[in-house]
């Protein structure tokens, strides 16, 4: 399974950075690889992205919440991944470790994904940090 690593800081409380990570999907207006996310229950979330071209569902399931230092997710159907964000205090502000691994049954199709998967998630890391320092500062969604 390809694992993606990232991570960045940005100058907020844990507390901040876990309500804005919680709101799920409000990820879709972040990013253009994110075409919708929806909520299926309180717990379950049915994505749809397209990277590198490639169209992508999943129904993914929260297994842990431990507000606000870190939540998981992975796959109940559709692309077989699992995830989780760290969140560790760092100075004034707040360290994010993001780890996810997937499986698309296709070593040829996961290194093509893989090789966007880096740069994508980088993109969507800032455009998450300018919404929350955004809201932090307006306490108003910014996009």
């Amino acid at each position: 399974m390809p694992v993606v690593r990232h991570e960045t800081r940005i100058g907020a409380s844990r507390e901040a950075v876990f309500a804005l990570f919680y709101e799920v999907e409000t990820f879709a207006r972040y990013s253009d690889v994110i075409e919708t996310i929806d909520r299926l229950d309180d717990r379950r979330y049915l994505w749809k992205v397209r990277i590198a071209g490639i169209p992508l569902i999943f129904d993914i399931g929260l297994t842990e919440v431990v507000p606000p230092e870190r939540f998981a997710w992975r796959s109940v159907s559709g692309v077989a991944n699992r995830g989780c964000y760290r969140l560790v205090p760092d100075g004034d502000g707040t360290r994010i470790h993001l780890t996810l691994d997937y499986s698309l049954g296709s070593r040829a199709l996961e290194g093509v994904v893989q090789l966007a998967a880096e740069p994508l998630l980088r993109t969507l890391s800032q455009d998450l940090i300018r919404e929350l320092e955004c809201r932090l500062d307006t306490n108003r969604p910014c996009r």
